[in-house]
């Protein structure tokens, strides 16, 4: 295993952590609120433990191999979150460090569940930095620091699958640097375009740039106590439609872009994404018409929930905890669908939903036919086996994983849907879950101390998709003999 390698990237993503807190340090100058120090401290932190772990490591080989990606991601995730949530803690915004470490943890893995009470209480800084967590991790800040840091190899393939959500991992150009750049590029793109429908509508520049974090990264973490719901309907709108453009594949605006417009209109995962959207709307539109003044607002309300919960943004227009059993079952069942396979969405993704409904089908039709051939094909391409059975090994991880999660929260004495749909909604980095303990009106700030270790690693996992922690915590990783 190369060591001094991994510390080496490690130490870079902790420089580039402590550089990305002067933001917010910049913020908190600009409107007084006092907790400049707070960033301060957390910056030179951040900088003296990065810049030992560069100083001290000195790879002279800095090839990266497989298990060595998936360790620098992990670890990388766990110390930025630990680090990030130093200014919570010492500004005393959060009093406690673990619940520091929940609200930091859920917002670099754009979860967006939250401990806070009175979310308006913060300092505007603290607030900045809670959301811009989303926008941080929604890429991933080490597909960030591959696009800017300059690289000897190509070997760093390993890293961007290990932190790159989805099925599979590919390159979009010959040169991974090329790719990660590209792919920021596109996001900071969308991200600026995003903004300026925002500035378009009312909101001042703070509020724009807030929101933007919380739904390019798919995360929705907000600065008022009713999330979007006090926005006007056209804002709404632009919101619903960006949780929908993020938590679609980026590849396919690589393609639009490459003016590849018929590539991109015929992927098959974009369509199924869309059509549950839409299918989905129009169900819980009807379900919740009466309560309503008009199909348009029950569809715009329904449609901003849908895209909300499919892009595991977690914003709310309103309390859908109260809606009809119909309505919450839909959303529900959403949680685990997710975006996506390369957006910035979390849950299972699209792709592995279809390819698991190909798979039965397959099975199936092998069991009437037993001399047929059975063939997946996805995306136009025939998918491998080494690829159909790693989508199956992971959907039974998964449901080991989530599992264990419920089964770890039932230590807490919370009723049985509110532990259900809070380790559903922190494994798919969902946000709010059901119930009026953690529902859309409430905070998970009821749960223990145990628990909120409990879904800070399970949001963690959901992030990073399981393996790179598993293989972290493993001690054979670690060992002399492993190579």
């Amino acid at each position: 295993m190369n060591r001094r390698m991994i510390a080496y990237m490690i130490g870079q993503v902790m420089l580039i952590c402590g550089a990305l807190m002067a933001l917010p340090l910049l913020v908190s100058l600009i409107y007084r609120d006092g907790c400049w120090l707070s960033f301060a401290i957390s910056i030179g932190l951040s900088a003296g433990i990065g810049a030992a772990l560069v100083f001290i490591s000195h790879p002279d080989m800095k090839t990266i191999y497989a298990k060595e990606g998936f360790i620098i991601v992990a670890i990388s995730w766990v110390a930025l979150s630990a680090l990030g949530a130093f200014p919570f803690f010492i500004s005393r915004a959060i009093p406690s460090y673990i619940d520091a470490f929940f609200e930091t943890v859920s917002g670099f893995t754009t979860t967006g569940s939250s401990i806070l009470t009175d979310v308006e209480a913060l300092p505007k800084s603290m607030l900045f930095w809670r959301s811009f967590t989303h926008w941080i991790g929604g890429m991933g800040v080490i597909v960030f620091m591959m696009a800017i840091v300059p690289s000897q190899n190509n070997h760093n393939m390993h890293v961007m699958r290990a932190e790159v959500p989805g099925p599979t991992v590919g390159k979009l150009v010959p040169r991974l640097k090329d790719t990660a750049r590209i792919l920021y590029l596109l996001y900071v793109g969308l991200s600026v375009v995003m903004t300026i429908f925002l500035l378009a509508g009312g909101m001042d520049l703070y509020d724009a740039l807030v929101h933007m974090f919380g739904t390019a990264g798919t995360g929705g973490f907000g600065v008022k106590a009713d999330s979007v719901a006090g926005y006007n309907t056209y804002l709404q709108w632009v919101i619903t439609v960006f949780m929908l453009i993020f938590g679609i594949n980026f590849n396919l605006y690589y393609l639009v872009l490459r003016k590849h417009f018929k590539d991109a209109l015929r992927s098959e995962e974009m369509h199924v994404f869309l059509g549950l959207w839409l299918g989905s709307t129009l169900i819980i539109s009807f379900s919740i018409l009466n309560t309503h003044a008009s199909f348009g607002d029950a569809f715009t309300k329904a449609g901003f929930q849908v895209a909300s919960i499919m892009s595991t943004s977690g914003f709310a227009t309103e309390n859908f905890d109260l809606w009809p059993q119909l309505a919450r079952t839909i959303l529900f069942m959403l949680m685990f669908v997710g975006g996506c396979a390369g957006s910035t969405g979390g849950g299972i993704k699209v792709a592995r939903i279809v390819m698991m409904f190909k798979t039965v089908k397959r099975e199936v039709n092998k069991l009437l036919h037993p001399r047929s051939i059975g063939v997946i094909r996805f995306e136009g391409r025939t998918v491998d086996d080494r690829t159909v059975n790693g989508v199956a090994a992971y959907a039974a991880l998964y449901v080991l994983v989530l599992a264990i999660t419920f089964l770890l929260l039932t230590f807490d004495t919370m009723d049985f849907e509110t532990n259900i749909t809070a380790a559903v909604s922190c494994f798919n980095n969902i946000g709010p879950g059901l119930g009026a303990i953690i529902g859309p009106a409430g905070s998970f700030a009821a749960y223990s101390s145990f628990s909120k270790f409990v879904l800070s690693v399970a949001m963690l996992l959901g992030r990073l998709e399981i393996y790179p922690l598993l293989i972290a915590l493993d001690p054979a990783t670690w060992s002399r003999s492993s190579r």
